[in-house]
């Protein structure tokens, strides 16, 4: 394929097929009237081909994807044979330097795009991002974490209904996929409907860079561009794949200390328990169940609750497919990514056996 966006000049500056340059972005101004530079990588293949943006830190505190980018931009894990990639560590700078996930006007970025030249702090800053990199690609993978205090076992987030979407989507390579159109006014679907199908990666917690989340990101965008015969080889395909639109954040319904009975990535079975709520001294209150056969998508990590607080996002299969997917996942190796991810995201979390 090969883009009609591609282009040798990058924000005034002349990149050369097979070549690559640190450039950067002028977004906004910062109160002292400095100019906000964000920081952009362009790698150019030998040929010609697509243009791929690849974005993370759109919220501030969400920097997993930052380590993953940084892992490509030094590591070179792959040979960039043709097309344009764009590697964006962190969009949303001012929040990532006060470790937050908003913009000092208190505003989410990622619910302001395509944002407005004549707006508010945040509306102004992704109106500039957008015209400047998003219009300019073919294709873009945005990589997020879970809020603060929860992880995400890694999950693909994705329009399965736009033809350019889905394939590009499964190519990936995540075992869960959500399907939806994604919020409004966030980076990724406002990048689908100007034409340039975009989805996103949810994987592990804010403020850290987690050694599995980056395996696993950076094995989906080799993925990805292995798919757009960018770089050589064929999508690695995953042991199972769950696509769905239908999730459920199992709550607290009562105030107390939880004891956890699953991890992130565990398939569970209806009516399993998913924690015990106890008081302080450690005595039993409620249990909180599986309202139906699923996998677990995220969770908090802070076992502290109060009534109606999230504890546990559970993604339902279709029907017919828990058992087979279960199967599956039970004949995996300890050392295979799936496993690997899913120990490391539990070990932040005390998991005791239901009785």
């Amino acid at each position: 394929m090969s883009s009609d966006r591609s282009s040798e000049s990058w924000v005034g500056s002349q990149v050369q097929p097979g070549e690559s340059a640190s450039l950067s972005v002028t977004v906004s101004e910062g109160y002292s009237g400095t100019e906000i530079m964000t920081p952009v990588y362009v790698w150019r293949g030998i040929k010609e081909g697509p243009t791929v943006s690849i974005t993370a830190a759109v919220h501030g505190d969400e920097i997993n994807g930052t380590g993953a980018i940084r892992h490509i931009i030094r590591q070179k894990p792959f040979e960039l044979n043709s097309g344009t990639l764009v590697l964006v560590p962190v969009v949303n700078l001012l929040g990532f330097e006060r470790h937050s996930r908003y913009l000092p006007d208190r505003r989410d970025l990622n619910r302001s795009f395509p944002g407005s030249s004549e707006g508010s702090l945040a509306s102004r800053l992704a109106r500039s991002f957008f015209d400047q990199i998003v219009r300019q690609c073919d294709y873009g993978i945005d990589l997020h974490t879970a809020a603060v205090r929860r992880t995400n076992f890694p999950n693909v987030r994705a329009d399965l209904s736009d033809e350019r979407v889905a394939p590009f989507a499964r190519a990936f390579g995540a075992e869960l996929i959500l399907d939806g159109k994604g919020p409004k006014g966030s980076l990724r679907a406002s990048a689908c409907k100007i034409g340039c199908p975009t989805i996103i990666l949810e994987a592990g917690e804010v403020w850290k860079v987690e050694p599995g989340v980056v395996e696993y990101a950076v094995r989906g965008i080799r993925n990805c561009l292995r798919h757009l015969e960018m770089v050589d080889g064929q999508p690695v395909e995953p042991a199972f794949r769950i696509e769905t639109k239908t999730t459920k954040w199992i709550r607290a319904t009562q105030g107390g200390f939880l004891e956890f009975h699953v991890s992130p990535g565990e398939m569970v079975e209806k009516n399993h328990p998913i924690a015990t709520n106890t008081d302080l001294m450690g005595d039993e209150q409620n249990v909180i169940y599986a309202p139906r056969s699923g996998v677990v998508l995220g969770m908090t990590t802070l076992p502290s609750v109060a009534p109606g607080d999230p504890i546990c996002h559970l993604a339902f299969p279709k029907k017919g497919m828990f058992k087979k997917v279960e199967k599956t996942v039970s004949k995996l190796g300890d050392d295979s990514l799936h496993e690997r991810v899913r120990d490391d995201l539990a070990r932040n979390i005390r998991i005791v056996d239901s009785e």
